[in-house]
C-alpha cells in the first residue's frame, strides 16, 4: 500500500533531507585517498548525531555501520573497515540515510578520487544525469514506470548497463515503502503518481553487464564481470507543483541547482 504523506510528515522528512543534504556536502569535501573506510563511517555517524538525528542504516537488518562505502566494482552495501583505504583513481559510492521525528531520509552519491578516465567520468556523470531526469518525472499525473523508464532510456543510450537486483522504493516511517522504483521497463504503467508521495530513487549504473553477486559478507554487491558501478540516490517527494528533492537545501538536484 503506497501512504500518502502529510505536511507535518513531509516537514520532518524534510527536516531529515536538509541534515544529508550537508552530509553530502562534507562527504564532497573530507573523502580523500588514504582515508580508511571506518573513518568516514565514524565522520558521519558523529555529524547525524551532533544534528539531533539518528543513523538510519546502523543495525538496518544487522548491517553493522551508517555509511555504505563501496568502490570500484562494489554497486551497494560496502561495509566500512579500518583496514581498508581508499586509493587516488577509486570512485567511492557512499549510501546513507537518517531518522527525524520517526521518519527515514535516503541518498547517496558517487565520488572520483582524482582524475579517472573520461569513459570513466562519463558513467559517474550519466548515472547522476539519470537521477535528474527521473526526478523531473515525479509528477501528478505521471506512472511509476515513466520514472523507471527515463532511466534506463539514458544510461543504455550511452551505452553503460542498469542494475536490476536492487531497486528504488518508497520511503516515510519506514525506510522501504511501497512502491518499488525501478530503474527500467516500459513507459506508462505502474499507479499514477500523487501529491504526498514519497519516493527514494537510486539509479546503479555499471559500465558492463547489469549482474551483480553478492560476496561473502551478505552484503556487498559487485558486478559479475568485475565493470566499475556507480550510484546516485534523492528522496523525492511528489507535490501538486511538480518535484521536491527532500535530500536538497534547494529542493532541487544538486546539477538543476547549479
Amino acid at each position: 500500500m503506497i501512504v500518502l504523506k502529510s505536511p507535518r510528515e513531509l516537514a520532518l522528512m524534510r527536516n531529515g533531507g536538509h541534515i544529508l543534504a550537508d552530509v553530502m556536502d562534507r562527504l564532497r569535501e573530507i573523502v580523500q585517498p588514504g582515508m580508511a573506510t571506518q573513518e568516514i563511517d565514524e565522520d558521519v555517524e558523529a555529524f547525524i548525531r551532533k544534528r539531533g538525528a539518528t543513523p538510519a542504516f546502523k543495525g538496518y537488518r544487522g548491517f553493522p555501520a551508517t555509511v555504505c562505502v563501496s568502490i570500484n566494482d562494489e554497486v551497494v552495501h560496502g561495509i566500512p573497515s579500518p583496514h581498508r583505504r581508499i586509493k587516488k583513481g577509486d570512485i567511492v559510492g557512499l549510501d546513507l540515510g537518517c531518522i527525524v521525528g520517526g521518519y527515514y531520509a535516503d541518498c547517496a552519491l558517487t565520488l572520483a578520487l582524482g582524475d579517472v578516465p573520461p569513459r570513466v567520468q562519463e558513467l559517474i556523470d550519466v548515472t547522476r544525469q539519470s537521477l535528474d531526469i527521473a526526478i523531473d518525472e515525479c509528477r501528478p499525473g505521471r506512472r511509476l514506470s515513466d520514472v523507471s523508464h527515463s532511466v534506463q532510456r539514458h544510461v543504455e543510450a550511452h551505452g553503460f548497463g542498469v542494475v536490476r537486483t536492487f531497486v528504488g522504493h518508497g520511503i516515510g516511517r519506514e525506510l522501504h515503502e511501497d512502491p518499488q522504483v525501478p530503474n527500467f521497463g516500459d513507459p506508462g504503467r505502474g499507479p499514477q503518481l500523487k501529491p504526498g508521495m514519497v519516493l527514494a530513487i537510486e539509479p546503479m549504473v555499471t559500465m558492463g553487464s547489469w549482474e551483480v553477486r553478492i560476496l561473502e559478507d551478505r552484503w556487498t554487491a559487485v558486478t559479475v564481470d568485475g565493470s566499475l558501478a556507480a550510484h546516485f540516490e534523492h528522496t523525492i517527494a511528489v507535490t501538486e507543483h511538480g518535484p521536491e528533492v527532500l535530500t536538497s537545501r534547494t529542493g532541487r538536484s544538486r546539477q538543476k541547482a547549479a
